[in-house]
Order: structure tokens, then C-alpha cells, then sequence
């Protein structure tokens, strides 16, 4: 039987995500800042797009286009059949319609003129001073040669946030081709640069090197960082005493001297800058129902120009290309104004959902706080669990409770011995409030809270317990013993 190629036509149907489809999706997880970055980019880029100012109203748009409509009908209708993308749909293109429309938005942000000239926003923006910028300043005024100003330079250089060395000595003298000896003296004068004890190797000898400055030594408290570094850890303070063959209150000196120490000198410079926070949502309670309020300040309302649309509308013969080129751009605009107002549509769904659900915790308090996952959101608004992940994706919303990312209204359920559901975030308050007050000189072990959460019917594993506590940066119960 002889082969034989041959063509045949298949009908497949297959999903396609096209780049204006592409496009809404990402508006939907951009934040505030990010999508006002975009609309001034794509603003650079699309002639065709600009800003709606304040006080231009919004018939100088609709009047030209209603005058058109009478005098050359033709044109309008050649128009329309232009500006519709091949397979895309009518209503995607029907650009005249919508652009009556769209600025007849209920989302329309709100003016605030308080008829002062407001500095430039340049004049608020400073360089921040890091750990790396502190000592190559203090390295600098340094009676250094120039071998040792080369080893302080790779020494301040491979320092963590917190201050501390991540090179060892004889890695730096190898890598920097320095004699081990010279690398070593300029790391003991680097320790003693401000802040005392940056440059350090590890918790111990930060701390010694910090005792080493004081102008009242404590050979007692030297001697406990050297030597019991883990009971001190443990708060082993007894056991110290014993070892040390002195009595507990002179150990308990030592450790109150011990504790005014800084274990990361370095965290002062270190960090990311604490950055406030706008919400992109408002809810207030007014008249015993929510109001949603979606925050559009800040961000530009855009509408089409109207030169190039007269362009199209009254150009009987115009150039191929440009038409081309203006119809192309004009398909860009349409859709960014589109994904816009439906990005803004769509927060205000979910958020209006999240807030049906959550009402008990917007009334009285976290401890309300109902356990929720995405699909309950998704199916209460008929729309995809993946489209409420990016809506809720760095989305902040300001409520009588303080603000919130919208993600922390979604959080597991954990069943109380009544068979009723809390969610995560409520039992790890309630951990957080007996933590606040148990006796410092007692505290509570993991075990002990799985003990007082069972008397309130909420049972719970202990390393569930231990897990939630690591969450919130609670220290151990050994760690937050205090000695009196």
C-alpha cells in the first residue's frame, strides 16, 4: 500500500487569548500605582488617548459626534464597519456608542480643589542613608592605607540587613588577594565603627564587642555571653547561676545589662521603607447598610481624541496607512478604556460580595471574622475563582474595622466543639490576646494554649498552635519568660 500526503480541512475550536484579552487581565492585578504608571505610558504612545480634564465638560465630546451622525450617516456607517476587528465582534468596536457612554460611569472619581498650588512631588523625595553608605563614610575619614581601605570596602560590602558578616575572613583575603593578617585588623577596627558591633560573625561576639565599649564592664555578663549564650537564650537564668557559682539576683543583673545590648545594629539602615498604604476601596456604614465607594483619585480618565475621530468621520479619501494606523490606535484606546472601567466594576463586585459575607466581622470586630475561600466569592458573583485571586492581588480597603488587604477576608475554617466554623485569622487573635495576658514569668507553652482553647471549644493541635505563633512573631514560651 503506497503512502500518500494529502490535505484534508478540520474543523478544531480552541481557546485563544487575545492581547486585548490579555490586557484586561493584567489591569485586573495591577495596584493603583501600577495602573496609573500604565495609563501615563500608554498615554505617551497612543495619540489618540487623553485625559479628561476637570473642567471640561463632557458634551464637547458627545455634540460633534451626535451632529455627525445627522449630516453624514454614510460615512458613520462605512465608519463602523472599519473599526470592527476581524472576529473580534460588533460590541468589542462599536466605538460611537460606547464613547457616548463611557464617561457616564457611576465611578467617576471625585474633585478635590482646594485652590492651592501644591509643591512638586520631586520635592518630597529623598536618597535614603544605608548600612553600606554609613561606614564607607566612617571608612573614609579612617587613617586607612590603601591595602586596608580595599579590605574595609569588601568587609562592609558582604553585610547583611541586620549588621552581620556573610564572608569569612579567609574568603575575603582570598577573593580580595589580601593578607589574611591585614583583612583580620581591619575587621576588628570596622567593628568598632557606629554602630558597635555591625561587622560581627555571629550573635556572640556583636554583643561582646559592645561590651567592650562600655565604660562599666559587667565580667559577669561577659562571661554569660561567652560561655550559656543558649540557657540565656532559654531564659535559663538558675541554671546560669549554678554554673557560675553566684547568686541569682547578680545573674539577673547581668542579664538586664546584657538585654540593653543591640543584637542586629545593623537593622537601622536596613529594611524596606514603611510605604502608606491607599486604599482602592472604601466601605462606611451609613444608615445601617455599607456603601461601597471605589477610590478613582489619582487616576486619569481617559477618552479618545477628538481630532483623530473627526478624522475618521469626515476624511472621504484618506490615506490607506493612516487610516490604518489611527484605526489601530483608536482599537488600543477603546480597549484600555474598556479593561479600566471593567477593572473598576469588578473590585466593586467583589468587594460588595466579601462585605455581604463578612458584615458580622465589619460590625463588631475580627473575633466575627467567617472563614471564606475564593470559589464562595466566585460563584456568589459568577465569575472564575482566578479572576477574584487577581482582583484581591495588593487590593487594600479601608472599613470601620481599619485597613485590610482583601486577601484577609479569605482564610480556613476551623470547627468549634458546636460544630460552628471560625476562621484562622479570629483563633489567631485569640492567641495573640492570652499571650498579651499571661504572667511574664510563666508563660503559656503551645501545649498549655491547645488547654485553654479546648475550654472554649475551639480544638486545636498543638502544632497548628505552634505554626499560628510563628506567623505573628511570637516567640517561644521559654523565650518570653522574664526574670524578675
Amino acid at each position: 500500500m503506497a503512502l500518500e500526503l494529502k490535505q484534508a480541512p478540520k474543523l478544531v475550536q480552541q481557546l485563544v487569548i487575545t492581547p486585548q484579552l490579555q490586557q484586561a487581565i493584567r489591569l485586573l492585578q495591577l495596584t493603583r500605582l501600577e495602573l496609573v504608571d500604565l495609563i501615563n505610558q500608554e498615554m505617551n504612545e497612543n495619540p489618540l488617548l487623553e485625559e479628561v480634564e476637570e473642567a471640561s465638560g463632557d458634551t464637547e465630546v458627545e455634540e460633534p459626534r451626535t451632529e455627525q451622525a445627522e449630516e453624514e450617516p454614510a460615512l458613520n456607517t462605512e465608519h463602523t464597519v472599519e473599526v470592527k476587528g476581524e472576529g473580534e465582534g460588533r460590541d468589542e468596536f462599536d466605538w460611537e456608542s460606547y464613547l457616548e457612554n463611557y464617561n457616564l460611569t457611576p465611578y467617576q472619581r471625585q474633585s478635590y480643589q482646594d485652590g492651592e498650588e501644591r509643591p512638586s512631588f520631586e520635592n518630597f523625595l529623598t536618597k535614603r542613608t544605608t548600612l553600606f553608605d554609613h561606614l564607607y563614610w566612617q571608612l573614609q575619614l579612617s587613617h586607612f592605607t590603601d591595602e586596608e581601605q580595599k579590605a574595609g570596602i569588601w568587609i562592609i560590602r558582604n553585610l547583611d540587613e541586620d549588621g552581620y558578616l556573610q564572608m569569612s575572613v579567609e574568603d575575603i583575603s582570598s577573593e580580595a588577594n589580601l593578607p589574611f593578617e591585614v583583612v583580620e585588623r581591619v575587621l576588628r577596627k570596622v567593628q568598632q565603627f557606629d554602630p558597635v558591633g555591625v561587622a560581627a560573625r555571629d550573635l556572640k561576639e556583636c554583643l561582646l564587642v559592645q561590651m567592650g565599649q562600655m565604660s562599666v564592664r559587667d565580667p559577669i555578663a561577659e562571661k554569660i555571653v561567652s560561655e550559656y549564650l543558649p540557657l540565656l537564650k532559654n531564659r535559663n537564668n538558675p541554671a546560669i547561676a549554678k554554673r557560675l557559682g553566684v547568686s541569682l539576683e547578680r545573674v539577673n543583673r547581668a542579664v538586664s545589662f546584657i538585654s540593653k545590648l543591640d543584637p542586629k545594629p545593623g537593622k537601622a539602615f536596613g529594611g524596606e521603607v514603611v510605604q502608606e498604604i491607599i486604599p482602592d476601596v472604601y466601605v462606611y456604614k451609613v444608615e445601617g447598610e455599607y456603601v461601597i465607594y471605589l477610590n478613582d483619585e489619582d487616576i486619569p480618565r481617559l477618552r479618545v481624541n477628538s481630532l483623530y475621530r473627526n478624522i475618521l468621520n469626515r476624511s472621504r479619501v484618506p490615506l490607506e496607512g493612516d487610516r490604518n494606523y489611527i484605526q489601530d490606535k483608536l482599537r488600543s484606546a477603546l480597549w484600555l478604556i474598556r479593561s479600566i472601567h471593567q477593572r473598576q466594576r469588578t473590585i466593586c463586585k467583589v468587594t460588595k460580595s466579601i462585605v455581604k459575607f463578612q458584615r458580622e466581622f465589619l460590625d463588631k470586630g475580627i473575633q466575627f471574622l467567617k472563614p471564606l475561600v475564593l470559589r464562595d466569592v466566585a460563584e456568589d458573583i459568577q465569575m472564575h475563582e482566578s479572576t477574584i485571586s487577581r482582583v484581591t492581588h495588593n487590593k487594600y480597603v479601608h472599613t470601620p474595622q481599619g485597613i485590610y488587604e482583601l486577601k484577609f477576608f479569605f482564610n480556613a475554617g476551623i470547627t468549634s466543639g458546636q460544630g460552628e466554623s471560625l476562621a484562622s485569622e479570629s483563633v489567631k487573635n485569640l492567641i495573640r490576646e492570652i499571650i498579651a495576658k499571661e504572667d511574664p514569668r510563666k508563660p503559656y507553652s503551645d501545649e498549655k494554649l491547645v488547654q485553654i482553647l479546648k475550654g472554649m471549644d475551639i480544638h486545636i493541635a498543638r502544632r497548628t498552635i505552634s505554626k499560628y505563633r510563628e506567623l505573628m512573631k511570637i516567640l517561644s514560651s521559654n523565650e518570653r519568660r522574664k526574670i524578675s
